[in-house]
């Protein structure tokens, strides 16, 4: 038998070698495997599905504060509503120590004219939102029934008057509370007469707290322009 020429054997050799090399590559490189494919398919589905939530998704809406700091309660009534209200009082006031001042701020004024007595305290407390603010004045005027609305005082006002006695002694004591935004205004008034046991008139009381609710608001407003 002739034997061939060395370019034709060589070939003849390399040929099974690059025939199932070529069958190999065809393999790995066939169709993947199904349950891999499945699997991506779920996950490039599933990012799908969450970017068209999110692109759908309401956006959140910030609150917005429109008092973010309580301001000065001493400074919120003026002197001579302080005068008239409180007789002999020092008109400065006493800021009372809080936690927070940030959040809750009360001014009181108190003294002994003759046989009357008479104390005024006016608070300052901020809330997170308007809502709070609402729910919490809501609390509180439920709590205190029996008095009635304030128009024109803040968003809303509320005005009670409660008549104590103890050891014979009356006093009457009047509260309002006004909400205006987040911010809540709360005015205590109250008085007795050592003499005769007896308190001054509802009227009295009732207006002398509305009086200085007024001015607290005005002074918070005030503020928050400034």
């Amino acid at each position: 038998m002739r034997s061939l020429p060395l370019p034709l054997a060589l070939t003849a050799r390399l040929t099974p070698v690059i025939v199932l090399a070529c069958a190999g590559w065809a393999l790995s490189s066939g169709p993947s495997d199904p349950g891999k494919t499945a699997a991506a398919g779920d996950t490039q589905k599933s990012r799908s599905e969450s970017s068209e939530a999110e692109s759908s998704a309401p956006p959140s809406t910030a609150v917005t504060k429109t008092y973010g700091a309580a301001p000065a309660p001493c400074t919120s009534v003026a002197a001579k509503t302080v005068s008239s209200l409180v007789p002999a009082a020092k008109t400065a006031g006493k800021e009372i120590p809080s936690t927070d001042t940030s959040l809750r701020r009360t001014c009181s004024w108190n003294a002994l004219k003759g046989y009357e007595y008479r104390w005024l305290d006016v608070s300052f407390e901020l809330l997170e939102s308007d809502e709070a603010a609402a729910t919490s004045y809501e609390d509180r005027t439920t709590e205190k029934d029996g008095g009635g609305a304030v128009p024109g005082l803040g968003d809303e006002g509320y005005s009670v008057v409660n008549l104590t006695t103890e050891d014979k002694q009356q006093t009457r004591e009047g509260t309002v509370v006004a909400r205006v935004a987040n911010a809540l205004v709360v005015v205590t008034y109250n008085g007795s007469d050592f003499e005769s046991k007896k308190a001054p008139s509802t009227d009295e009381i009732n207006k002398g707290a509305i009086r200085a609710a007024k001015e607290a608001v005005a002074s918070l407003r005030a503020a928050a322009v400034n």
